[in-house]
């Protein structure tokens, strides 16, 4: 009776040993397999951003399917193919894409902050703003400053000024020489009638190198609302001679100089 007890235990015993090994090879296997789906995805994202530098958007598309195809919890794939689906229109694709990359990653002020900009760019401007706000939360967001500006962008369009200022000095206050920060306070500022205010910002941003044509052209506008005649002339001619064929240039031709 006790033998009998005794070599069950041993058969026990076995199957136990027998089973976690069959275990551990079947985990590293999987895990093997893992590994090359994974390095797969990569490999096709990195060809598919290749092929949207060179613009082609097409091939571009092959390959990231390819890649969401070997691992689709690969977050750079679907990241990239948001991009891909906006930039050739797609839309309803794009924020799918978008969709999946914080289901993916809840937390990631990255996911949350582009999910929200685009919103904000396709029109759904409130539906945007929690997830700038989630996106200010997540600890190890590298770049806060930008959810900050792109909620005050958004804020702008609803035509709440105030708060979107305050979005901006939110921006600002972590990093003070960031560019669209400080022109959109520049512009937010003069959008409340505050020329003078509008003004400082703008030299805090001329200061950190050459302006665009939206600098320009907000300079222009500024400096025509402060009266000063001279300034104001001094940015239509360097908007003119340095961007002839911008938005901005052609819209302030069809204007008259101060």
């Amino acid at each position: 009776m006790r033998r009998n007890a005794y070599r069950l235990a041993i058969v026990l015993a076995a199957l136990a040993f027998a089973g976690g090994c069959a275990s551990s090879g079947s985990t590293l296997q999987n895990t093997s397999n893992g590994n090359k789906a994974r390095e797969a995805a990569q490999i096709h994202t990195q060809l598919g951003e290749a092929y949207m530098q060179r613009g082609d958007l097409k091939g571009a598309l092959t390959k990231l399917e390819m890649a969401v195809h070997y691992d689709e919890n690969y977050v750079p794939a679907h990241t990239v193919l948001a991009v891909l689906y906006e930039r050739i229109g797609e839309y309803g694709h794009a924020e799918q894409q978008y969709r999946r990359v914080l289901q993916l990653e809840p937390k990631s002020g990255n996911a949350n902050n582009n999910l929200g900009a685009f919103l904000c760019r396709t029109g759904k401007v409130e539906q945007s703003l929690p997830y700038f706000a989630r996106a200010v939360k997540d600890p190890f967001y590298q770049t806060p400053y930008a959810a900050y500006t792109n909620a005050g962008v958004c804020l702008i369009k609803l035509g709440k000024l105030a708060a979107a200022a305050r979005q901006f000095s939110d921006a600002l206050a972590i990093d003070p020489k960031f560019p669209e920060a400080l022109y959109q306070s520049a512009r937010v500022w003069y959008l409340q009638g505050d020329a003078f205010r509008a003004s400082a910002f703008l030299q805090r941003l001329e200061s950190l190198g050459p302006a665009g044509p939206e600098t320009l052209k907000l300079g222009y506008e500024i400096e025509t609302k402060l009266g000063d005649a001279a300034a104001a002339r001094g940015y239509r001619e360097r908007l003119l001679s340095q961007y002839p064929d911008s938005a901005q240039a052609k819209d302030l031709q069809q204007g008259s100089a101060p």
